[in-house]
């Protein structure tokens, strides 16, 4: 088994033949088909300072079954190559820098004989097809220093806190998307390519869960800005409808109400600019950080 990647040339028995078949549509014979398997991945810190748990590799091996190889992970459907059709996590003696026994995660692939594959076999058993890298999602990594969600804490990866190297734990998988060829992995025994964060993708659960503290500060005021902004907007909304009123007597408020409630800042300032040329007047907008209750009798005129 190659530190990097791929087994070649496995014989395809009765019995792996029987696996691959379930996801083929027609019954396969094992001349048809070139059997090889890929280390996906380990528990060993990689080059960005995060591991996997044992944990994690087994729920990986199951997800992974039934999962398509590609080059570079390129998401195009001409891209397929090969299939995981089984996999399972190998235990070593060796210990790793966190200091628990390597393990690893081994897929075994199949992938058609045909005469568009011949090269890329050839590639494999030459060996130069053989950096093998995932794409997957998991729902939580740890701060090996204090054990916190990664992003919520003080420390940052890479750097040494009381002697010892600040990484990651990936914990909880929750999909495994593909595994691709590759020419530089992440991890140095066979390479992943990480996604994190929770199923809708939102901004905030990303940052939270990939970024660093200076990033989660940094979303954390544009929050407050965000906020800030919408009560401007609101208080202008406001602010425009009461002049609408003043301007036209015959404007009903509910209409007044609907026409406005969706209009953003330059709408806004438009509506404000007709009230006041109607008035006669300039117009003073409010502070959105003062906080007035609806009067008649309040208006900036």
């Amino acid at each position: 088994m190659s530190e990097k990647g791929k087994e070649a040339g496995i014989a395809v028995t009765a019995e792996e033949l029987a696996r691959i078949n379930r996801f083929a549509k027609k019954e396969l014979r094992a001349e048809e088909v070139y059997t090889f398997a890929v280390k996906l991945c380990d528990n060993e810190v990689d080059r960005d300072f995060e591991r996997f748990d044992r944990a994690a590799l087994e729920k990986l091996s199951e997800l992974f079954v039934g999962r398509t190889g590609i080059f570079d992970h390129s998401w195009s459907a001409g891209g397929q190559t090969a299939r995981i059709y089984r996999a399972e996590v190998i235990e070593e003696e060796t210990r790793t820098t966190a200091g628990d026994k390597y393990c690893w995660c081994k897929g075994w692939a199949y992938m058609l004989r045909t005469e568009k594959n011949a090269e890329l076999i050839a590639e494999i058993e030459g060996g130069i097809k053989k950096e093998v890298s995932v794409g997957c999602s998991a729902a939580k990594r740890s701060c090996s220093i204090c054990g916190k969600d990664a992003g919520l804490c003080e420390h940052d990866r890479g750097k040494y806190y009381g002697g010892k190297v600040c990484y990651f734990t990936l914990e909880e998988p929750t999909d495994a998307y593909e595994w691709s060829f590759v020419a530089v992995p992440a991890q140095r025994a066979a390479g992943v390519v990480k996604r994190f964060g929770q199923s809708e993708g939102s901004l905030k659960a990303m940052v939270r869960a990939c970024g660093s503290r200076a990033q989660v500060r940094e979303l954390e005021e544009l929050e407050k800005l965000s906020a800030l902004g919408k009560s401007y907007l609101g208080a202008l909304r406001r602010e425009v409808r009461r002049l609408m009123l003043v301007a036209d007597e015959t404007l009903d408020g509910a209409v007044a109400e609907s026409v406005f409630q969706n209009y953003q800042l330059a709408g806004l300032l438009d509506g404000l600019g007709m009230a006041a040329k109607k008035l006669g007047t300039n117009v003073q907008i409010v502070d959105p950080r003062e906080v007035r209750e609806e009067n008649e009798r309040d208006f900036c005129v």
